[in-house]
């Protein structure tokens, strides 16, 4: 047999045992979700059908289309709780999704991340379930202590609405940070805040427009015009393919503090606008770092 002859009929078997295997473990996991063979916490968090099905959706979108690079996680704990706090931005909350691919395929632990969502979210049956499922729970204290005190990652976006819906003008200039929850709900857990830096989301979504009377009749924050929506339909909701770079900061320790500190008012503001401040200097290289939103394709 030549020898292309041979290495073709080689890689021809190693495909076959790769759709085999894949076939194998798609019938394995039915199985289990038929028999009930599956586990599921107190939040409604689902491991196997996140990393199964949900994640493994959004992976393409994150190693093709965005094509992220991550950064910096070794300043991510393997096991201990954790508090990752990220600026938020692109009209739909898209950077949720890449910052729970990066921490579940990249990070040597593959970490779960336990997002932290608005009220909105858990409104809306559908997409209320799916994110309960893949790991998601609702902003408030009682649960991000919880979470946090059981050695779990957890993941805030303290611009809300603000950051996710703000106009393409004002890009990459963080906005308010609310009160600073997120910092008490830290210092009483005893728990690291790891600042995260995401360039990139900004440009899938170019907000140039709002539907302002539209979004209140249908009790959205907001409904934007960008370039190619609501003008074409279904087809703007396609992202566009702007190059991703998310990357991971030194922890801000919150153990020097006693867990009453917590509800000191001027130790939260101040590591509040610690945390903002380091994030908007860290966006500010990562833009120049990466360049071009929309560089060439190769």
């Amino acid at each position: 047999m030549p020898i292309t002859a041979a290495r073709r009929h080689s890689g021809d078997g190693h495909d076959t045992r790769a759709v085999e295997d894949r076939l194998a473990d798609l019938l394995a996991f039915l199985r289990r979700r038929l028999a009930g063979e599956y586990e599921i916490d107190e939040f409604g968090f689902d491991p196997e059908l996140n990393d199964k099905v949900l994640l493994e959706l959004i992976r393409p979108l994150y190693r093709h289309w965005f094509r992220v690079e991550t950064s910096g996680l070794e300043h991510v704990p393997d096991e201990a709780g954790a508090l990752v706090v990220a600026n938020h931005s692109g009209t739909l909350p898209v950077d949720a999704l890449m910052l729970q691919v990066a921490l579940h395929d990249e990070h040597p632990a593959r970490r779960p991340l336990r997002l932290l969502g608005a009220d909105l979210v858990y409104q809306l049956p559908v997409l209320g379930h799916l994110s309960r499922k893949s790991g998601h729970t609702l902003a408030c204290p009682e649960d991000a202590d919880r979470l946090m005190r059981k050695g779990e990652l957890v993941g805030v976006f303290p611009e809300g609405f603000r950051g996710v819906g703000k106009p393409f003008r004002d890009r990459y200039k963080l906005q308010r940070f609310g009160r600073g929850g997120f910092v008490a709900s830290a210092i009483r857990a005893q728990v690291p805040i790891i600042p995260c830096s995401i360039v990139g989301a900004e440009e899938i979504y170019p907000k140039i427009g709002d539907l302002r009377t539209l979004a209140r009749l249908l009790g959205l924050p907001y409904l934007p015009i960008t370039p190619l929506f609501p003008w074409l339909g279904p087809l703007g909701l396609v992202p566009l393919p702007s190059k991703w770079m998310i990357r991971f900061h030194e922890p801000v320790r919150t153990d020097e503090y006693d867990p009453e500190e917590a509800d000191d008012p001027m130790l939260v503001f101040n590591l509040t606008d610690q945390v903002r401040e380091l994030i908007q200097q860290q966006l500010n290289q990562l833009r120049l770092q990466r360049g071009p939103a929309f560089p060439p394709f190769l």
